[in-house]
């Protein structure tokens, strides 16, 4: 009988249920994963980018199941086995590497011909980096609270959040502040997936319907040549004047010479689709495994999404305002200022946000 009670209790206390009760952060993961689910709920039943969020809504799930291990070395194995989670994290987030990736599949799926007509448009991309500094400001500020501790490093690595870019926010952290790429990560990507939710507030706040309606046209049309000549172009300014973005940049551009070339339209295609959905899937899994508890319920991570949330705002006010400006100084040759929102670097979501709302206003603009 004793040893009937006793195995049952051996079996008992290998449930996740004895986990969530018993386990110092039991209650934690039970929260964490309950925001998985709204995660899930979200993606599903709201459509907010679904590509994103669904990955990242189960990586937080699967990271907080007692016992599992899933996203983290199991102190029980002989032979320290990691799970299959972090072997991804390690592999593609720790070094680097995913944001790469995306970056090149994001260069193949990009037409840089209107912004090579229209130059100045570019300035609405720089405007929409003011939540950037406001990010970075606000983290130096936040460091005067007793529990919270951001240096230069860190105060940068949280800035990228405002400028809604997920893989650069995660290449800059891994270089800068690998202690806090997992809030970083969770922020950023969580801003990006929620982009149809911040940005359209604010686009319609500081825009008048007729503003809205404004139609715009390509100034001229852009040759192959054109196209060929300006990755190459952008690959040896970025060369000369700021190597250490070369990684990110160099992905970029090689991913859209691939595409513009017209002679390797296989490799073009595969960085396009299936590598960037492969990469998105484990990207997405990643992200959401440092959703943990441990990891995510404390001060600092809660001042990040804070700074996430401000800076993500004043990027998006920043990129339409200047927009507004652009008008004001050239009538001649107006700007829909919901573009300016598009400049925020959440793609291909801003974009598509940009293009809504002003749809709502002109449903053939």
């Amino acid at each position: 009988m004793n040893d009937i009670l006793n195995g049952l209790y051996q079996l008992w206390i290998t449930t996740g249920l004895y986990g969530f009760i018993h386990e110092e952060k039991g209650w934690g993961m039970a929260v964490m994963i309950l925001v998985g689910f709204l995660l899930l709920y979200l993606a599903i039943k709201k459509g907010f980018e679904p590509l994103l969020l669904i990955p990242i809504g189960m990586g937080c799930i699967l990271s907080n199941i007692p016992y599992a291990y899933i996203a983290s070395v199991d102190p029980t194995s002989t032979h320290a086995a990691a799970g299959f989670i972090k072997i991804l994290y390690d592999a593609g987030i720790e070094t680097g590497l995913f944001p790469i990736l995306i970056f090149m599949g994001v260069g193949s799926m990009t037409d840089f011909g209107p912004l090579i007509a229209n130059p100045k448009t570019l300035l609405l991309g720089a405007a929409a980096q003011l939540g950037i500094f406001t990010a970075l400001l606000g983290a130096l500020c936040l460091s005067f609270i007793p529990g919270i501790n951001f240096d230069l490093a860190v105060a940068g690595s949280i800035g990228i959040i405002g400028g809604a870019d997920g893989p650069t926010a995660i290449y800059v952290t891994s270089r800068l502040a690998p202690a806090y790429l997992g809030s970083i990560a969770v922020a950023a990507y969580s801003y990006m997936a929620l982009v149809p939710v911040i940005q359209p507030p604010i686009m319609k706040m500081l825009t008048t319907e007729k503003e809205r309606k404004i139609r715009m046209s390509q100034l001229r049309p852009v040759s192959k040549v054109e196209k060929i000549i300006f990755p190459l172009m952008v690959i040896t300014i970025c060369a000369l004047l700021l190597p250490s973005a070369a990684p990110l940049i160099g992905a970029l551009m090689f991913g859209n010479l691939a595409k513009q070339c017209g002679v390797i339209g296989r490799l073009a295609d595969t960085m396009e689709n299936a590598l960037m959905n492969i990469v998105t899937i484990c990207l997405g899994l990643s992200v959401g495994s440092k959703m943990a508890a441990d990891r995510f319920l404390n001060l600092e991570t809660l001042g990040i999404l804070f700074l996430g949330m401000i800076a993500f705002g004043i990027g998006t006010a920043g990129g339409v305002l200047l927009a507004k400006l652009m008008n004001k100084l050239d009538p001649k040759h107006p700007i829909n200022p919901l573009i300016g929102a598009a400049g925020v670097s959440a793609v291909p979501m801003a974009a598509r946000v940009a293009s809504k709302v002003g749809q709502e206003a002109d449903s053939q603009n």
